[in-house]
C-alpha cells in the first residue's frame, strides 16, 4: 500500500481519467488507487491478486489491509506499476459480482471531493449502502517477538519485566495458534496497563479484522410432487391436505411461520410431513418486511388544472429536447406541485428513463414514497425509498434493489441523490430552499446543487420546486440560467388562508402575563374543537424549556462540551445539549452560586403540549418532533392518525411546516414566529419569511377555509410583513438589495473556514498560521474576514476559530482553499485541523 498524493485543487491521484479508460486497462494491471473511508486528501495503492483481475471494476467495494485493521474501501482506477523499491499490500477480498458504484457515480464523487474539497474515501462512504455483510472483530494477535518470548520463558523464567500473569496470557495466545478475540484486561485477571506493556514491548497488537457476517436466513416449506404409481395411496389426513392446498394450489412455497398460522397446524406436522417426504424445505435470505401502512392505499385522483398543464406541457417539450436543463416550478402553497411532480415522473418513465425524487424531511419521504408506489409500483417495476430513518438492512436492501436494476423511481432524502440509477432522466428537488439538503459534516455537500451537477453528467432534467424559492434559484431563474414554470393559484380556485398577526407586546399588556398560548389563539383553537376541525401549532424548539437561567447570578447551565445552554427535557427529568447529546441532571442549586433560584426560561414543544392539554383537557392531542418520531412507524403513525381525523390538535417543530396536505386543518398557530431573526446568520430574514409562508399553506387546503395567527414581538419586520401577504416577489426584491449592499450570496460565493481543536492553545496558534497565508490574498477579488472565535465557539470538546471568504468568483475561492490546505500540510496542522464549508448555509 502507498499514498498517491493529491494533485491541484484536490485531484485525487489519477482519478481525472475516465472510467471506461480505466477499465479497458484492469485486466493487464497488477495495480489499483483505492479510496478508503479516512480523513485523508489521497488514494491507496493496493496490488491486485491474480484471481481478481478480470472480475476487479472502478466502482467495486474491496476489503483491503489498512495499518493494524482492515477496512472496505471503493476500487478508483487501475495502474500500470509502481516504484519498484515499494512494499505494496494486496486486496484481501473483492465485496461486490458487480460494482457498486456505477461510471457516473464515480465521476460525480470525484467531482465532489475537488468542489468541496473533501476527502475521496469520505464521498464514497456517504455514496455508498450500509454495510450490512460484513462485521469487525478486534483480536489480540501474538507478535513474532511475542511468540519467541513466549517460548523463552516456558521454563518458568520470567524476563522483560514480565509477570506470572502476563507470561500466562502469552503462552495462552500461542495455544490459540497465535490470535484471540480482544477481551477486556479486567476479564484477563490484569490491569489496562499489563496490556499497554505488552503492546509497549512489541509481544503482541491489537487489531481490528472484519468478517463474513452470517445474514439472517428463514425456512420456507414447499409441496413436494412425487409420482409413486400407487394409485391406492393412504388417503391423505384433513391438515395434510390444507398444507397441500395452500402450497400447491393458493400461495406456492411459503416461510415457515408464516405456513402454520394459515394452516393452523402445528410444528410437529410439517416436520412429519417432511420425514415422509410429502414436503421440502430450504433457507433462504430474510428479507424486512415492506411498508405495511402502502397496502390498500389508493392516491387520489386529480384533474390538473391549465397553470398545472402548461407546467407539464413545458416540461414535456424539455424532455423532447434530450439534453440537461434546469426548471424551477414556483407555486404557491397548496397550487398542487406534487400532482405535477408525478405526471413529470410518468412521462420519464415511458421514455424509458427512471428517476429521483428527493424531499428534505422523513415524513415527507414516507407521504411521497407511498403516492409513488401506488402510482409506479405495479406498473414500472417499483420504487425505491431511501432515508436515515430505515435500519441498515433495509437501506441496504432498498440500495441493492436500485443497482440490481429492479427499481425505476427513488424517493428519499438528500442522500437519495447517489442512488445507483442507470439511464437517468429526472431528477425532482421538492422544497428546494431547505436547509436540509445541505450536509453539515464531510462532505459537507448540498443535495440540490448534487442533484444539478449530476442532471448534467447524465444529461437529465433537474425539476426544482417551491413556494419559497431560495433566493440563489430565484435569482438564477431571473437571469435565465434555469427556466421558470408558475403556478399562481391554489387547486380548485380554493382561497389562501387568512393570516393575522398577534402583537405578543399588546398581548402581555392586556394580560400582563407571558404564555406561548395568546388568548386568540386560545380562542382559535375552542373554535375548531367546536367545529370539530383541526388544529396545527407550531414551535421552533422541542423540548420543554430551552435555558436553565439563575435568577440570582444570571447563569446559564452550559453544556460541558459545547459554548450552549442545556435544553430541559420534562418527560426524561433531564437536561440535554442538541449538539453533542450529552446529558445533565436537573440542578437543584445553581452550579455557579449555589443559589436555589433556579429558573427555566423559553418554550419548547414539549411544554406546548403540556399547557395544550391543561387548556383544553378533552382534545386529541400529539406531538410531533425528533422526541417523540424516531423512528419510521412512530412518524406514520402519528401523521396517519392527524390525516384520519384521530387528532384534534397537533404540536410539531419546522418538520411539519412543508409538504403536508390536511384536509380537515383550519387553523395554524405559529409561535415565536420572530425567533430566528436574531441569530447571527446573513440569511435570518429569508428563513423566517420561508418558515412562515410555509406553515401558512398548511391551512385552508381542503373545501373549508383556514386561519393563520403569526405570534411575535417584532410584527413590523418586512420578512413577517411579506409572509402575511404571502407576497414572494416583493420580499425577494427587498432582500436582494441587501444582499447586493453587503456582498452576500447570490452575488457573491462564500466559504467558511473552521480551525478547531481540543486544545485553545494549539486552536490559536493554527488559526495564526492559517491567516499568515490568506492576509496576502485579502483583496479585491476575494474578501478575508477573520480569524475570529465562531459563534459557537467550543462545539463537542473542540475550540473553534472562523474564517469566512468572500468572493464573485466561486474558482478563486477554490483554488485558494486547495492552496490553504497545502500549506497546513506543509505546517504538519492536522488535517482534521482544518475545516473547509463551501457555499455554508449555517455561520455558527
Amino acid at each position: 500500500m502507498i499514498e498517491t498524493q493529491p494533485g491541484p485543487l484536490g485531484t485525487y491521484g489519477r482519478s481525472a481519467l475516465r472510467p471506461a479508460d480505466t477499465l479497458l486497462g484492469a485486466m493487464n494491471c497488477s495495480f489499483c488507487n483505492v479510496a478508503l473511508p479516512v480523513p485523508l486528501r489521497t488514494t491507496f495503492t493496493y496490488a491486485v491478486p491474480e484471481q481478481l483481475r478480470d472480475a476487479l471494476q472502478p466502482g467495486s467495494r474491496v476489503l483491503v489491509p489498512f495499518r493494524k485493521r482492515s477496512l472496505v474501501g471503493v476500487v478508483v482506477e487501475f495502474v500500470e506499476a509502481v516504484p519498484k523499491a515499494t512494499k505494496i499490500r494486496e486486496i484481501a477480498r473483492m465485496l461486490d459480482f458487480v460494482p457498486a458504484l456505477t461510471p457516473k457515480l464515480i465521476e460525480l464523487a470525484n467531482w465532489i471531493a475537488n468542489y468541496y474539497l473533501a476527502p475521496i474515501g469520505e464521498v464514497f462512504r456517504t455514496m455508498l449502502p450500509p454495510l450490512t455483510e460484513l462485521k469487525s472483530q478486534q483480536q489480540t494477535v501474538l507478535t513474532e517477538a511475542g511468540r519467541a518470548a513466549s517460548e523463552s520463558l516456558s521454563g518458568g523464567e520470567l524476563s522483560h519485566g514480565l509477570t506470572t500473569l502476563e507470561v500466562a496470557f502469552l503462552a495462552k495466545l500461542k495455544e490459540k495458534k497465535g490470535f484471540a478475540p480482544f477481551r477486556p484486561p479486567a476479564k484477563l485477571g490484569f490491569g489496562i496497563s499489563s496490556l499497554q506493556k505488552l503492546q509497549r514491548l512489541g509481544l503482541i497488537e491489537i487489531r481490528e479484522s472484519i468478517r463474513q457476517k452470517k445474514r439472517k436466513t428463514q425456512r420456507v416449506i414447499a409441496w413436494k410432487a412425487t409420482s409413486t404409481g400407487d394409485e391406492e395411496a393412504k388417503p391423505v389426513a384433513e391438515k395434510e391436505e390444507r398444507i397441500r392446498i395452500l402450497l400447491e394450489a393458493e400461495r406456492g412455497p411459503l416461510p415457515l411461520p408464516q405456513l402454520l398460522r394459515l394452516a393452523n397446524v402445528t410444528r410437529s406436522v410439517v416436520e412429519r410431513m417432511l420425514r415422509d417426504g410429502l414436503l421440502e424445505s430450504w433457507e433462504e435470505v430474510l428479507d424486512p418486511a415492506e411498508d405495511p401502512f402502502d397496502a390498500g392505499y389508493t392516491p387520489p385522483a386529480h384533474e390538473l388544472n391549465t397553470e398545472q398543464e402548461n407546467a407539464l406541457k413545458t416540461i414535456r417539450a424539455r424532455f423532447e429536447l434530450r439534453e440537461f436543463g434546469v426548471q424551477l416550478l414556483h407555486g404557491v402553497t397548496g397550487s398542487g406541485k406534487t400532482e405535477v411532480y408525478l405526471r413529470a415522473v410518468q412521462e420519464t418513465l415511458a421514455r424509458g428513463k427512471t428517476a429521483i425524487v428527493l424531499v428534505p424531511e422523513i415524513a415527507l419521504t414516507l407521504w411521497i414514497g407511498r403516492q409513488c408506489r401506488s402510482w409506479f409500483g405495479a406498473r414500472f417495476e417499483g420504487v425505491a425509498v431511501l432515508h436515515s430513518a430505515l435500519s441498515d438492512v433495509e437501506r441496504a436492501r432498498e440500495w441493492w434493489h436500485v443497482r440490481n436494476g429492479d427499481a425505476r423511481v427513488v424517493v428519499g432524502t438528500r442522500s437519495a441523490i447517489f442512488a445507483p440509477l442507470e439511464n437517468l432522466g429526472l431528477i425532482i428537488v421538492d422544497e428546494e430552499q431547505e436547509s436540509s439538503y445541505k450536509q453539515e459534516e464531510t462532505p459537507r455537500y448540498h443535495g440540490r446543487d448534487i442533484a444539478i451537477v449530476r442532471a448534467k453528467m447524465e444529461n437529465a432534467v433537474a425539476l426544482l420546486g417551491s413556494a419559497t424559492p431560495s433566493m440563489e434559484s430565484y435569482h438564477h431563474a431571473c437571469n435565465g440560467k434555469y427556466e421558470i414554470l408558475t403556478l399562481t393559484s391554489r387547486v380548485a380556485n380554493r382561497a389562501l388562508a387568512d393570516v393575522e398577526i398577534v402583537d405578543l407586546r399588546e398581548e402581555f399588556q392586556q394580560t400582563h402575563q407571558t404564555s406561548p398560548i395568546s388568548s386568540k389563539l386560545r380562542a382559535g383553537i375552542q373554535e375548531c374543537l367546536t367545529n370539530k376541525t383541526q388544529a396545527l401549532v407550531l414551535i421552533k424548539r422541542r423540548g420543554y424549556s430551552w435555558s436553565v437561567l439563575c435568577r440570582s447570578c444570571g447563569a446559564s447551565v452550559q453544556c460541558v462540551n459545547c459554548s450552549i445552554s442545556m435544553t430541559h427535557h420534562k418527560q426524561r427529568n433531564r437536561l440535554e445539549c442538541h449538539y453533542c447529546g450529552s446529558i445533565q441532571a436537573i440542578p437543584k442549586l445553581c452550579p455557579k452560586c449555589q443559589s436555589q433560584y433556579v429558573y427555566f426560561f423559553g418554550e419548547g414543544s414539549e411544554q406546548l403540549e403540556e399547557r395544550l392539554r391543561k387548556e383544553f383537557p378533552g382534545a386529541r392531542i400529539a406531538r410531533l418532533d425528533r422526541d417523540t418520531a424516531r423512528t419510521k412507524r412512530q412518524y406514520q403513525e402519528t401523521l396517519g392518525a392527524f390525516a384520519g381525523g384521530a387528532l384534534d390538535i397537533l404540536v410539531g417543530t419546522q418538520m411539519l411546516a412543508k409538504g403536508h396536505d390536511f384536509q380537515r386543518v383550519t387553523l395554524v398557530g405559529v409561535v415565536s414566529a420572530d425567533s430566528s431573526l436574531s441569530l447571527p446568520d446573513f440569511r435570518a430574514a429569508e428563513r423566517t419569511f420561508q418558515l412562515l409562508t410555509q406553515v401558512a399553506g398548511r391551512a385552508g387546503r381542503g373545501e373549508l377555509p383556514g386561519h393563520v395567527l403569526i405570534q411575535t414581538f417584532y410584527p413590523e419586520h418586512y420578512a413577517i410583513q411579506d409572509a402575511i401577504r404571502q407576497d414572494y416577489t416583493s420580499f425577494f426584491e427587498r432582500e436582494l438589495h441587501f444582499r447586493r449592499m453587503m456582498a452576500y450570496p447570490p452575488f457573491t460565493s462564500l466559504a467558511n473556514v473552521i480551525v478547531r481543536d481540543t486544545s485553545l492553545e494549539k486552536a490559536i496558534r493554527w488559526s495564526r498560521q492559517l491567516s499568515e497565508y490568506f492576509s496576502p490574498h485579502d483583496g479585491e477579488k476575494v474578501r478575508i474576514l477573520g480569524p475570529a472565535a465562531a459563534p459557537l465557539a467550543r462545539l463537542n470538546r473542540e475550540h473553534r476559530f472562523q474564517f469566512l471568504l468572500k468572493s464573485p468568483k466561486r474558482s478563486v475561492l477554490t483554488k485558494l482553499l486547495g492552496g490553504a490546505l497545502a500549506y497546513c500540510q506543509a505546517k504538519e496542522i492536522p488535517q482534521t485541523a482544518a475545516l473547509v464549508d463551501m457555499d455554508p448555509l449555517s455561520l455558527l
